[in-house]
C-alpha cells in the first residue's frame, strides 16, 4: 500500500485530503508544522509528500527545496497545495515540486494527481494517446 504524508496547517484539510486518499486505498498520514516535516518523513517513509506552500511558522516552498536536496527524500515526489497562489503567480519556482494543485480542489483531480506521481507509467500511457476531436 503506498503511502502519503500531507503537510497542511489546516486540520480540515488534512481531514478531507486523508479521507479521500483513504478511500482510494492510500495509507495517509497528516501534520501541521513544518517542524515535524523530517521527523515525519523518517518515521513514516511516504512515497508522496503533499505540502502546502503558506504554514504559518514555515514556507512550504523552503521546505520543498530543502526535501529536493536531501539524499534520503530528493526521490519522493512532491505534490504543493495553497490557496493562494498557483504556480506560475509564486514568481521563483526553485523549489522544483512535482506538481501542483489549487485549492479549493476537485477530488477527482487530486486522485489523478496522486495516482499519477505514485504511478508515473500511468501518465505516460495517458500522454501517449491520440487527442480526440469533438
Amino acid at each position: 500500500m503506498k503511502r502519503v504524508l500531507i503537510l497542511d496547517d489546516e486540520p480540515d484539510i488534512v481531514n478531507v485530503i486523508t479521507m479521500i486518499l483513504e478511500d482510494e486505498g492510500y495509507h495517509v498520514n497528516g501534520i501541521g508544522t513544518g517542524a515535524d516535516l523530517f521527523t515525519k518523513v523518517d518515521s513514516f517513509k511516504p512515497d508522496l509528500i503533499i505540502l502546502d506552500v503558506m504554514l504559518g511558522l514555515y514556507d512550504g516552498r523552503t521546505l520543498c527545496i530543502e526535501l529536493k536536496a536531501t539524499d534520503l527524500t530528493k526521490h519522493i515526489p512532491v505534490l504543493m497545495i495553497s490557496a493562494s497562489h498557483d504556480l506560475l503567480s509564486m514568481g521563483d519556482t526553485n523549489f522544483q515540486p512535482n506538481d501542483f494543485l489549487s485549492k479549493p480542489f476537485d477530488i477527482d483531480e487530486l486522485a489523478f494527481k496522486v495516482k499519477t506521481q505514485l504511478y508515473p507509467q500511468i501518465s505516460t500511457v495517458i500522454n501517449s494517446l491520440p487527442a480526440i476531436q469533438l
